[in-house]
């Protein structure tokens, strides 16, 4: 009996390790995409359509449109930000899209991941650009949408960010 308990035991630790193992350290880890870091669009008034959606959907507005804060998976002290910006109908910022819309994709390993898809031939349509909230580069799409990669610096964007969420 003892015996049957101690390998019940030992496998009940190991699914437990595996499982834990599995969620610190998922498969897909490395340089990639893991999440949408904003949405930007084109408006023919942004002051507004901002103030529009601040008085009709409660958004809480500040200098570049509205940040919600999240946090990180698992870990309740990583914050984490979601930007939403309408920009002016004559923005020349999405070019050379020609599209509405610009998806800003939060990122781990900015480096490695251009330097993935450079070898796979896409290239950047401009250089990296470095912030103390993180860093930006612009790539086209299969279809012509201009997409933005943003490796951020939370912690340095919440000290600057003009929104609080709760």
């Amino acid at each position: 009996m003892k015996k049957l308990t101690l390998i019940g035991l030992l496998c009940a630790a190991f699914l437990l390790g595996y499982g834990f193992s599995r969620v610190t350290n998922p498969i897909n880890s490395g340089p990639r995409v893991t999440g949408i870091g904003g949405i930007f669009f084109k408006a023919k008034d942004p002051a507004a359509l901002k103030a529009w959606y601040s008085k009709n959907l409660g958004i809480r507005i500040g200098g570049f449109g509205s940040d919600f804060e999240w946090h990180q998976g698992m870990d309740s002290t990583k914050k984490g930000f979601t930007i939403w910006a309408p920009f002016k109908e004559t923005t020349k910022y999405f070019q050379p899209s020609e599209k509405q819309f610009m998806i800003n994709y939060r990122v781990e390993g900015l480096d490695q991941l251009l330097a993935k898809m450079k070898a796979a031939g896409i290239l950047p349509v401009d250089s990296v650009q470095k912030a103390s909230y993180g860093n930006f580069v612009h790539l086209m799409d299969p279809e012509g949408n201009k997409i933005e990669l943003w490796e951020p610096n939370d912690v340095e964007f919440a000290k600057m960010s003009t929104i609080t969420t709760k």
